[in-house]
């Protein structure tokens, strides 16, 4: 993984340097106009961060991006090889794996909600969604490629020359491939599970069972809500939960170079946690039972561990009721908007 200066240097190429005379114009909206996002109910509005209209044509330019290994240098992963559309774009190992099989540093985020996030992977390495595809195509456990060169590989050839002249009237290029895939991702929403018929207002969404352990995950005694509150549940911020203490992973350190941030990841979202194993950065704990058991244990002892992590006591019937409402946390739509033409 590269250095966070170096990923910063390479990233402010991308997004400002290669800018055009015709980008100081402003972009222009494709034939087929602005995307039409469907946002679920009770959703806070859109963050107006695009650094681009989203169109028609830059999202399927960005999905057809995301779906193409030819993005790595021996043409063997695609963003989809780690981000799987029916896991919520998450990954199915422990480690990640890049081109030649090469081990990437952790396990791989869902991808989702992404146009509400102040920072994106676990250590909160990257501000904005533009440059989340900069880092994994240029580093040598990933894709190990030029993005540059994934942009000239591909610019001559359809879809992509067709959609990258109706979505910004020129041919593809770097600093438009990033943000075609911060335009696709933008468009990566969960937000249609049982809970969520149930929070706005269906009563009969959730079964008994699921309603006892809704009431778990919000109980002073479990605390649960605490950082996975909100329509997201997530805070979005960075603890250190007590997991594998001597582990050699910085966290939240690696970027921040404060000691007090060792060992501290970005709390995930719980949306379609049944479906996102194996947890945590590490992908360490392979099962949601495991998961409930590590934070009922209170977690082992780190020098920064979260006040938060305690621990608890759970009867069999308590941890398979907050385990039956977990489940509830399922999109029953897909999270990817883009329909197939």
């Amino acid at each position: 993984m590269r250095t966070p200066v170096a990923l910063l240097v390479c990233a402010v190429l991308v997004l400002s340097g290669c800018r055009r005379d015709a980008d100081l114009a402003g972009p222009s909206v494709d034939v087929d106009g602005l995307f039409q996002l469907d946002v679920p109910p009770g959703f806070p509005p859109v963050p107006d961060n695009a650094a681009y209209p989203m169109t028609d044509a830059s999202v399927r330019l960005g999905k057809a991006l995301f779906f193409d290994p030819r993005l790595s240098r021996d043409g063997t992963v695609a963003c989809a090889s780690c981000h799987f559309p029916d896991r919520a774009f998450s990954d199915t190992v422990v480690l990640s794996v890049g081109i030649e099989g090469r081990l990437g540093m952790r396990n791989a985020t869902p991808l989702f909600n992404l146009a509400w996030h102040p920072a994106f992977f676990r250590d909160g390495g990257v501000p904005t969604l533009e440059q989340l595809a900069i880092a994994p195509i240029h580093d040598p456990n990933e894709m190990d490629f030029n993005i540059h060169e994934a942009a000239e590989r591909l610019m001559n050839e359809d879809p992509y020359a067709q959609l990258s002249l109706r979505a910004y009237g020129e041919p593809l290029s770097a600093f438009y491939l990033v943000r075609a895939l911060a335009s696709y991702q933008r468009t990566l929403l969960s937000g249609w599970s049982r809970y969520d018929r149930f929070r706005n207002g269906d009563q009969t969404a959730l079964t008994e069972q699921e309603q006892r352990g809704l009431a778990l995950f919000n109980s002073p005694e479990l605390g649960c809500g605490s950082c996975h509150g909100g329509f997201d549940l997530t805070d979005h911020q960075y603890h250190n939960i007590g997991l594998n203490a001597l582990s050699t992973d910085p966290g939240r350190e690696r970027i921040s170079l404060d000691p007090q941030d060792h060992g501290r990841f970005k709390t995930p979202s719980l949306r379609n946690v049944a479906l996102t194993a194996p947890y945590m950065h590490d992908g360490t704990l392979a099962t949601l039972e495991q998961v409930v058991d590590h934070f009922a244990s209170g977690g082992e002892a780190a020098p920064n561990k979260s006040p938060l992590i305690t621990g608890f006591d759970l009867s069999d019937q308590s941890k398979a009721d907050l385990i039956a409402f977990l489940h509830t946390l399922t999109d029953e739509r897909p999270i990817d908007q883009v329909e197939p033409r």
